[in-house]
């Protein structure tokens, strides 16, 4: 029988006392008594409860994929649950909560969430045509593609990603710097999917479109914006653009064999990801952070909050010849794309995965449940979302009622 709320609550509540007579220290990512922020540590973990529990999901799931490190962090009403790194950054560099590493696709729900702090504020509409900002858009396409379409990806434009020949340029040189009118040029050469609004399908172009329609709006750097408008508000300290493929230190590093060979991939470019100014590094607090902020609709209005999770995305999704099923994935309303992120049953989630990273987080509002994943690949990690078959089995175990489904 599953736990009700208030025992989960009252054997967290227990943990935490454990964890606090065992280690009176600040918790991870909070401010200390001489008001500087504390880095993000590990928990002391105790014998028994759900701490212990998660910290076995990790240990079996590094053993059994073969991960170099796997990092996590819990939260419950935003009180730790647990957070601890298991393995290595790099050989002989044990990973660690406070070691940085690539978001990817988690700032497209960044994106998402200022877009609709603008409609909060009355700047701007869903359904106004993004051509008023972008007027260059070729075909006539500013007209026809709301800046609804752009976030709730409905727009039609074919996702350069897939594209032929894109994944054997990225690979052929990993280094190489993108600029988003090339990027989008790419999609916008190719004939739509479908008509603007009429279906589902996940592309990359969208987002960098989203990012310029943005800065348009507002006169603002993108990464000024989502620091003015998401991550300063939720506090996420640790989280920022950068246009290079730098990555802050601590450096959670990240090795792929895409290319055939085991090697190095931390700082290969990621500039094709999403829009410029959204090409963002973490730590695990602020992923568990993000998660809650983001997953709450804590910056946003109650109509607002009820847009991102469904902006007209449900029943669409629907395959055909031009948009195969390997791109259109049937949107239900238990389980589809809402603004800039994934509503998989009750949870609200993101899970990026390119160049040897996965991460992924999650959060589900009825029982204020954050969960934040990070992995990176061993020799032989099967090919797959590692990050989120952990968080699926940390839900799993915390809240049985409430299954984390696949979602591509």
């Amino acid at each position: 029988m599953r736990p009700t709320r208030a025992i989960f609550l009252l054997r967290l509540t227990a943990v935490t006392a454990l964890i606090a007579l065992g280690a009176p220290t600040a918790a991870a990512g909070a401010a200390t008594n001489d008001g500087h922020r504390r880095s993000c540590v590990s928990s002391r973990v105790p014998d028994r409860g759900p701490a212990r529990d998660i910290l076995r999901i990790a240990e079996q799931a590094k053993k059994e994929m073969d991960l170099k490190s796997v990092i996590l962090r819990v939260t419950v009403d935003g009180r730790e649950v647990v957070t601890t790194a298991l393995g290595e950054s790099m050989t002989g560099v044990p990973a660690d909560p406070a070691m940085h590493f690539r978001n990817g696709n988690v700032a497209i729900s960044y994106m998402g969430t200022a877009l609709l702090r603008l409609v909060d504020e009355g700047r701007v509409g869903l359904d106004d045509p993004v051509g008023r900002w972008l007027p260059d858009l070729p075909h006539g396409l500013g007209d026809r593609i709301t800046l609804r379409m752009l976030g709730a990806s409905t727009s039609g434009l074919v996702d350069y990603v897939t594209a032929p020949g894109f994944g054997d340029a990225v690979a052929e040189d990993p280094f190489r710097q993108w600029t988003a009118e090339e990027l989008v040029a790419i999609s916008t050469s190719r004939p739509l999917w479908y008509e603007p609004g009429t279906n589902w399908s996940y592309s990359h172009a969208n987002f960098v479109l989203l990012g310029a329609a943005l800065e348009k709006i507002t006169g603002t750097p993108l990464d000024e914006l989502l620091q003015q408008k998401v991550m300063g508000p939720l506090g996420l300290h640790e989280t920022r653009n950068s246009f290079t493929p730098d990555i802050p230190t601590p450096v959670l590093h990240a090795f792929t064999a895409e290319r055939g060979t085991y090697e190095e991939s931390s700082f290969w470019n990621p500039s094709w990801t999403t829009a410029p100014g959204a090409v963002q590094t973490t730590d695990i607090c602020d992923l568990a952070r993000s998660a809650s902020g983001i997953g709450s609709g804590a910056l946003l209005s109650r109509s607002a909050y009820q847009e991102m999770l469904n902006p007209g995305t449900v029943g669409l999704g629907r395959a055909t010849k031009k948009c195969p099923a390997t791109v259109c994935i049937a949107n239900t309303e238990a389980t589809h794309y809402g603004m800039g992120l994934l509503v998989l049953n009750d949870w609200v989630s993101q899970h990026p995965l390119f160049f040897g990273y996965t991460a992924a987080q999650a959060y589900l509002p009825g029982e204020r449940v954050a969960i934040a994943v990070s992995t990176t690949k061993g020799r032989s990690t099967p090919d797959g979302h590692t990050a989120q078959t952990i968080t699926q089995r940390i839900a799993a175990t915390l809240v049985p009622d409430h299954p984390i489904p696949d979602f591509g």
